[in-house]
């Protein structure tokens, strides 16, 4: 999780728990001219409303205003982490073990950098990947970004 990331999730995660969410994650693309902040909230055993996302938007927005928290101009998403839902943190691969999954790590591994496969485990801060019968151990610092494939 980049730096920028982790400040914001700190400075929005009580705000979020307050209105009665859990924060999922939070994404910062920084384009030439403009910056996306993206919010992902969820709920235990119910639905993310439009409502909800309405709330937790007009907070986050106030307090990253007076916190400074993103130089310059930006816009802001909050949503439903949704079906393919990214996974951030360890606690997150843990929920999803046993279902399939797409990753992209920081840097190439045996030549690629992109994997798809059964999440097995977790080891630690690693997961474990069975990509065609071949596992594959992957410390969570490494994956830029993952997320679960959805079943239908």
């Amino acid at each position: 999780m980049a730096v920028a990331d982790s400040r914001i999730r700190q400075l929005l995660q009580p705000v979020v728990e307050a209105l009665g969410c859990e924060l999922w994650g939070v994404d910062l693309q920084t384009g030439a001219k403009t910056k996306l902040l993206r919010i992902y909230i969820d709920k235990d055993n119910d639905l993310v409303g439009i409502e909800d996302c309405e709330r937790v938007s007009r907070q986050a927005s106030s307090i990253l205003d007076v916190e400074d928290a993103i130089n310059g101009e930006y816009v802001l998403e909050v949503s439903s982490p949704g079906m393919d839902r990214p996974l951030y943190e360890i606690g997150q691969y843990e929920k999803y073990v046993g279902e399939d999954i797409s990753l992209r790590l920081r840097f190439p591994y045996e030549g690629r950098r992109n994997f798809k496969g059964r999440l097995t485990g977790v080891d630690g801060d690693e997961i474990i990947l069975v990509v065609t019968d071949h596992e594959y151990l992957f410390p969570v610092e490494g994956i830029e970004k993952a997320n679960v494939v959805p079943r239908f």
